[in-house]
């Protein structure tokens, strides 16, 4: 199967923004959309996302039948794709992830991933992608721990372009193994390089803060997570932080 083109920018608002205009315009991918800048680059929830010289931001768009619930499982599909890009140029045995899609390096989050979609104008749905990896620099200010793979190298971290066509090839991959086997088989992929399975954890919902262990990852990509008093919680949306805050 052939790779999504790649299209570099030299500076967008947003590669996720750019995704969205070009899909409500018609376009249906597949396309990586780069930028070595982003004047307006957003993360989860909101937040903004600090791309510095050097560093990856690229958007995946393409067009789906799936309905949003199924299509929402790419973010753990994308989670896997970096967690892969990172063993490529960093010992693997410091990569893990946490959930529900920060790919960290040594217990400090290095890329952040961000999924949007909608109805397409000719039908099914639009998926973007979005994918921030700090390659050279961790960001100046940062809400918790962040690193970059040139702290973790002993040469020179790759270049942006490099990067992303090692991305391209891992996601795609993933992605046939998640339309072949499902998504329970994405599941086991990830728990098996689960951040912080088995410790204490604090998740931070809309409405309420919890405490309790991280047990696993559900066959949907809820996390299990066990209270003090023993009852099981599914935390579907939120924030989770492992001795951090």
């Amino acid at each position: 199967m052939t790779l999504p083109r790649i299209e570099a920018l030299d500076e967008v608002d947003s590669t996720n923004a750019e995704a969205r205009r070009r899909a409500e315009a018609g376009d249906a991918g597949p396309v990586w959309i780069t930028a070595a800048r982003q004047t307006a680059g957003r993360g989860r929830r909101g937040r903004s996302w600090e791309t510095g010289q050097g560093n990856l931001a690229a958007t995946l768009l393409f067009v789906t039948d799936r309905p949003p619930a199924e299509a929402a499982q790419i973010s753990f599909i994308a989670a896997l794709a970096v967690a892969d890009l990172a063993d490529a140029y960093v010992p693997a045995a410091l990569v893990s992830l946490k959930w529900p899609n920060d790919p960290m390096i040594g217990g400090r989050k290095t890329s952040g991933i961000l999924v949007e979609s909608g109805q397409h104008p000719s039908g099914g749905l639009w998926v973007a992608v979005g994918v921030g990896v700090n390659l050279a620099t961790p960001p100046e200010a940062s809400e918790r721990p962040a690193t970059a793979f040139a702290q973790h190298m002993t040469g020179p971290p790759p270049k942006p372009l490099e990067a992303l066509a090692v991305l391209s090839e891992a996601f795609d991959r993933w992605r046939r193994v998640w339309l072949t086997s499902g998504f329970a088989f994405i599941a086991n992929e990830w728990t098996r390089r689960a951040h912080g399975l088995g410790e204490t954890c604090t998740a931070r919902l809309g409405h309420e803060t919890l405490v309790g262990i991280a047990e696993g990852l559900d066959p949907d990509g809820a996390l299990r997570l066990r209270l003090p008093d023993g009852m099981l919680r599914r935390i579907t949306a939120g924030d989770v932080f492992f001795g951090e805050h």
